[in-house]
């Protein structure tokens, strides 16, 4: 399928979450031609995992499927239906702010040579929110590049809320060259028992290791340049699983059109089309040269894939360096 197989495991969720849902719903819940969806739902029939009644129904070993192979033994059903819905949150972020402030309150300070800005901690939950509104949180693969938001914490604790007499089914990786918080976030993940693993590595001369595995969701805050752009997703996007329609959730300033241009051919050139833009998501604390805030981009991954180019490989990413390059060009006499 061009939609990838995703789309497959979502409308497999839909019938688990909602029992009796009509074809036409799956179509408009997945934004997918109503015969590619009854196609579908055929072949699912086919393998005994759904069946067609007044509404389409899970089968026993369809629910066995969901809950095994997906990921959602467990589950906190109604805390997770909960969360899809606005209206029903605001219980569910006053805890998590209370759980996660000390952490929020004591991490390392921004270091903004390397165009650190510290999210606030209500922004850093609402990610964690919308990436399980998107289905890439339970059972998925998660990897942050880059991560002084916290963004990882967020995840695995609204996790421990989902599931709470089993193991949290995700793992959240986290990728950093700052050692502050490598050590900061390791630290809370083996006190609080999350399933985070915390790695190293300076992008501007290292790939991300291929041990740590792919991935099916991607966040990632990157330099406010176009050059620190391309080079956090092209690294990114190199360690995720070779499908399609996979999110890429990237939080990035509000730019003029004729870049907005250029982010979008770039994103073109790594094989990511864009699913969704949500201006003013992301709040932060002292990043004025932003407005203190910044847009959400959702990406997808497609099936043409791109790659960083050696010759693509800027050292000059951060606001200070490429500034400097700019008001200070290099000069011959």
């Amino acid at each position: 399928m061009q939609e990838g197989k995703s789309v497959i495991q979502h409308i497999l969720q839909d019938v688990y979450f909602r029992p009796g849902i009509s074809t036409k719903k799956l179509a408009t819940r997945r934004l997918l031609p109503l015969p590619v969806v009854a196609a579908i739902k055929n072949e699912l029939v086919k393998c005994g995992l759904i069946m067609q009644a007044r509404g389409v129904y899970c089968t026993a070993k369809g629910l066995q499927y969901v809950r095994h192979q997906l990921g959602f033994l467990g589950l906190n059903e109604s805390l997770y239906a909960d969360i899809m819905r606005e209206d029903a949150l605001l219980l569910l972020r006053q805890q998590l702010e209370y759980e996660l402030a000390a952490y929020f309150d004591n991490r390392p300070t921004v270091d903004v040579t390397i165009d650190q800005s510290h999210c606030t901690i209500e922004t850093s939950i609402s990610r964690a929110i919308l990436c399980i509104r998107h289905h890439a949180l339970v059972g998925k693969s998660i990897l942050c590049v880059g991560d002084d938001d916290l963004v990882s914490l967020s995840l695995a604790m609204l996790l421990k809320k989902l599931f709470v007499s089993v193991p949290c089914p995700a793992r959240i990786v986290v990728v950093d060259m700052d050692p502050r918080l490598i050590d900061y976030i390791t630290g809370i993940a083996a006190a609080e028992g999350l399933p985070i693993t915390c790695c190293q590595v300076d992008l501007r001369c290292q790939a991300i290791p291929p041990e740590l595995g792919s991935f099916d969701c991607l966040f990632t805050d990157p330099p406010y340049t176009l050059q620190g752009l391309k080079l956090f997703l092209a690294r990114g996007g190199d360690r995720m699983r070779a499908e399609a329609n996979l999110p890429i959730f990237l939080s990035f300033a509000h730019k003029s059109p004729m870049a907005t241009l250029n982010m979008q051919k770039m994103f073109a050139s790594l094989g990511l089309s864009v699913h969704a833009i949500h201006p003013r998501f992301n709040m932060y604390k002292g990043a004025s040269i932003i407005g203190n805030e910044s847009q959400m981009i959702v990406l997808q991954t497609t099936r043409q894939r791109g790659s960083l180019e050696t010759a693509d490989l800027c050292p000059s990413i951060y606001t200070r360096e490429v500034r400097g390059m700019i008001e200070q060009p290099n000069m011959t006499t």
